[in-house]
């Protein structure tokens, strides 16, 4: 029997409901939390959220593998994060360590990457991102990588027993 994505509870059916952005299968009770999801691909996009691709390279590009492993019979369609680089955490512990091991002042290294020393300090005290430009720059000249690899926390999530955990053993609810 199936099980409710938010809550873990099993029924009979579940409806896909879209929460905060995601698409979740939920139960009769936690449906309440968004908006149902319709699968009428030739309605006028009269509702709020639409569910058809308005290109049909979504579904060509995301892999033709074919051994995703997730239940339902349809793939997800790729968006802009698929391809997005995640920053590192610490990245600035990482800046300010590679600077320091070249010699270099925050004046100094803002004047290599022809950038404000202002912005050296924020990201040093990891008050702001930085940009995909500033950031290239910065492993250009550090000889570093910014870019994070499968993170620790991301161990949480795996589990040998595929499907026990739910959203609702990750989520604290705020009611």
């Amino acid at each position: 029997m199936p099980q409710c994505e938010m809550c873990g509870a099993e029924e009979a059916s579940l409806t896909t409901t879209k929460v905060e952005g995601a698409e979740l299968e939920l139960c009769s009770s936690c449906t309440d939390f968004g908006t149902e999801v319709r699968d009428e691909s030739t309605s006028s996009g009269g509702g709020k959220y639409s569910t058809s691709s308005s290109t049909g390279k979504s579904s060509s590009s995301s892999g033709s593998s074919g051994s995703g492993g997730s239940s339902g019979s349809s793939t997800r369609p790729r968006d802009m994060f698929d391809d997005m680089d995640e920053i590192a955490t610490d990245y600035d512990e990482l800046i300010r360590d590679a600077r320091e091991s070249r010699g270099l002042s925050q004046e100094e290294l803002a004047d290599q990457l022809n950038e404000k020393a202002s912005l050296i300090r924020k990201l040093e005290r990891a008050d702001t991102l930085p940009t995909d430009e500033v950031q290239r720059k910065l492993e250009r000249a550090l000889d570093i990588s910014l870019v994070e690899g499968q993170s620790t926390d991301d161990a949480d999530w795996e589990t040998d027993d595929a499907g026990t955990m739910t959203l609702g053993d990750v989520v604290k609810r705020k009611d």
